[in-house]
């Protein structure tokens, strides 16, 4: 009977998928219910130390003190990557009291081993079912290595590239926002790892895109543009949610209880757990709302905030503030009941141990790097192509590749302090070189000391190596401290000396391809004036490089898509596609109209452009019925030909407007959208089904209205879509 026993044990075991590989989400049903019964179970067990214990998120480093787990006083770590030093941490949690396990936090944003494109490059693949595969992968990396909790996806929206932090999110539109936000929820936690949306709310609109700046959003504004990505994200089953650090018409959302609780928990019914930003609880008292740390504790834990991440607020204050009643207990417990909820639905009581010597065969798989490939391949934007620049024709015999952008930095100096056996991908220079002809020559000079472009290395050289070449491939962009948190910029040309660089190659005559690794839309004006070919990345990641010769050779047709809109100067910013209409004539009195002296109002690039290898047309725009039902869906259809010679995949956009309404309506919105690959000369009919109940507005109460009238409907290839239809709403 023990044998048998034991045999099936192993065959249940052997049936399991590996460790990395198991998805989470929450249970429902019976499962639900006994959870909720451990965690009452759990709680009454408890003494204060250990709930408060709980609510505290520390973190790798200086300072970390593993007793505190030991003595179950800590609930969470962050920013552990060695398997070894996670599977230590996990041991002194069975030296408590309690053995409740730890919730274990990376920013694993783009990857963990393997790394894709930055996520404002994944929404440029305008590709939801590749942004789910790369969250999947980064997922399945990090869960192998013991991580358990990632600080993604961003799903702030932002019409400012000023900020530096755009990189992280999906752009400016709330539509396509959510398609992502719930595509890398959906990628992540069927990688095994829960995921945090953030940051709740605002924190892309702060003010000159100045970095945790206040935000000043109008309601209906809030509800139509910046909420829905993180609806979407717990709709999709977002575990947890991260508070943002900046003020939220006045009042700083770490503390801000009319959205953590009043919409989060009341309205929305988030069953999850809220974590705050890095030290963000303390930050209370440089807001001006908290006297001290302890009452900046009260204010977030009565808010809603129900995990302290690297502020020791809650651990140094709080169980004083329940012992002296100004923190009621059931407020305390009721935060550690979400945080218990979270422990046990990711099921991290039956959890073993990461396996320390399986982690390294884990990461980087051919799978991954295949993805990986995918995903940087889909997110390239053509933005120029004069005269057929690209592909590089078979009449170019010799490639001159200039910018230490196009040699990973990481292969002159690389670690690897987690012992994953990360590595870095091909440079573009040698990538180059396999895909061109045998007979064409590449040669690459660096220019700079760094990525980053700040100091010349030997401008000279570049500049020869230029001269002497048939076609130059210019390499530049932001790195270093130019992109991320705290990188907002007033000037968005190319950092450092790196337009000096670019103008000196322009007077060479030589045609120039300028090849852009950016964490934002930059103002390209006077390179789109000067160069033949811009070719956008948003940093490619590991397979990035590989990917971009590629496209440069011609072996892949560009796809990608802008998910912001390109400045024509800082002035116009901010400039985004869905903004309102005014009162002023459009065709007489033109000194008096809405518009620049010195400037066009429209983007040097719109949201959703991106040119092709391929040429496609739309005609025959039609819609199954005129009259819809304010509850009906219509269903849109569009003709779209490749015109061109090669296959090729268009991003097939629809927007709507509704002209007349009870208040005023954005000139355009996005409301659908579909990546077809379409064949050299084949026509395909694309249809979209348009729920009416999408098509509404919020009102001032944030109240979500559908109303009768007339509805516009643009079919194209961007924003500037020029085939048109109409639908008129009706009441049932």
């Amino acid at each position: 009977m023990i044998l048998r026993l034991a045999a099936a044990l192993v065959l249940c075991i052997l049936a399991l998928p590996s460790l990395a590989q198991v998805p989470v989400a929450w249970k429902t049903g019976r499962e639900a219910v006994v959870i909720e019964q451990r965690v009452e179970a759990l709680l009454k067990r408890m003494t204060l130390d250990e709930k408060v214990g709980q609510l505290h998120l520390s973190g790798r480093g200086e300072g970390f003190n593993a007793a505190r787990i030991r003595e179950g006083r800590m609930g969470a770590v962050m920013n552990f990557v060695v398997p070894q030093e996670i599977a230590d941490a996990q041991r002194a949690v069975r030296e408590s009291r309690l053995k409740i396990p730890l919730i274990i936090g990376l920013d694993a944003v783009h990857g963990f081993s393997t790394y894709f494109p930055l996520p404002l490059g994944q929404a440029s693949s305008w590709n939801p079912e590749l942004i789910e595969e790369a969250a999947y992968w980064t997922g399945r990396e990090a869960g192998a290595a013991g991580i358990n909790w990632t600080f993604a996806p961003m799903v702030d929206i932002s019409r400012d590239p000023r900020w530096g932090r755009v990189l992280e999110g999906a752009g400016e539109d709330p539509y396509l926002g959510s398609v992502v936000a719930a595509a890398r929820t959906h990628g992540y936690q069927r990688g095994g790892v829960a995921t945090t949306v953030k940051h709740l709310v605002g924190y892309g609109a702060s003010e000159a895109g100045r970095d945790y700046n206040s935000t000043w959003i109008p309601t209906s504004q809030l509800f139509d543009v910046y909420l829905p990505p993180f609806k979407a994200a717990f709709d999709a089953g977002s575990m947890t949610a991260m508070a943002a650090f900046n003020a939220l018409n006045g009042m700083p959302t770490t503390a801000h209880r009319e959205l953590l609780t009043g919409l989060l928990r009341d309205k929305w019914k988030f069953k999850g757990f809220v974590v705050s930003d890095f030290g963000s609880i303390t930050e209370l008292r440089l807001h001006g709302i908290a006297r001290d740390d302890a009452e900046a504790g009260r204010k977030a834990l009565l808010a809603g905030i129900d995990m302290d991440m690297m502020g020791d607020v809650y651990d140094k204050h709080l169980a004083a503030e329940v012992k002296a009643g100004r923190v009621p207990l059931k407020a305390l417990d009721e935060a550690v009941r979400r945080v218990l909820r979270v422990k046990f639905h990711l099921g991290l009581f039956e959890r073993p141990d990461v396996d320390v010597a399986a982690a390294p065969k884990l990461m980087q798989t051919e799978e991954a790097r295949q993805v990986a490939r995918r995903a940087a391949g889909e997110g390239i934007i053509l933005l120029k192509n004069a005269n057929n620049t690209l592909p590089i024709a078979p009449s170019v015999k010799s490639v001159a590749v200039i910018g230490a952008m196009a040699v990973p930095e990481a292969e002159r100096v690389w670690t690897d302090p987690a012992g994953l056996g990360r590595r870095v991908g091909q440079s573009l220079p040698d990538a180059l070189k396999e895909r061109l002809p045998a007979d064409a020559s590449v040669i690459y000079e660096p220019a700079f000391t760094r990525n980053c472009g700040t100091e010349f290395a030997d401008k000279a050289a570049a500049i020869r190596a230029a001269a002497a070449s048939d076609l130059v491939v210019a390499m530049l962009g932001e790195d270093c401290e130019f992109i991320g948190e705290a990188a907002s910029r007033t000037n968005l040309g190319l950092p450092g000396v790196q337009q000096e660089l670019l103008e000196a190659l322009v007077a060479t005559g030589k045609p120039i391809v300028l090849v852009l690794a950016t964490g934002r839309p930059l103002v390209l004006t006077w390179a789109d004036q000067h160069v033949a070919a811009i070719v956008q990345t948003f940093h490619g990641g590991t397979e990035g490089r590989a990917v971009i010769a590629e496209v440069l050779s011609g072996q892949a047709n560009p796809a990608g898509r802008t998910p912001m809109s390109f400045p024509r100067s800082v002035g116009q910013i901010p400039v985004y596609y869905d903004h309102l209409p005014t009162g002023r004539p459009q065709k007489e009195h033109k000194r008096y109209e809405s518009i620049y002296m010195d400037e066009r109002n429209e983007p040097l690039y719109p949201f959703g452009f991106g040119l092709s290898y391929s040429r496609f047309t739309y005609a025959n725009p039609r819609v199954d019925r005129a009259n819809i039902s304010l509850n009906g869906t219509a269903k849109v259809s569009v003709d779209v030909t490749n015109a061109g010679r090669r296959d090729g995949q268009e991003v097939v956009q629809l927007y709507i407007r509704q002209p007349v309404a009870s208040r005023s309506r954005p000139v355009r919105e996005l409301k659908g959208f579909k990546k077809l690959m379409i064949k050299a000369g084949e026509t395909i009919a694309v249809t979209f089904d348009l729920p009416a109940n999408q098509l509404g507005m919020h009102d001032d109460a944030g109240r979500y209205v559908v109303e009768p009238g007339d509805v516009e409907i643009y079919l194209g290839g961007s924003s500037l879509a020029e085939t048109v239809t109409q639908i008129t709403l009706t009441r049932p």
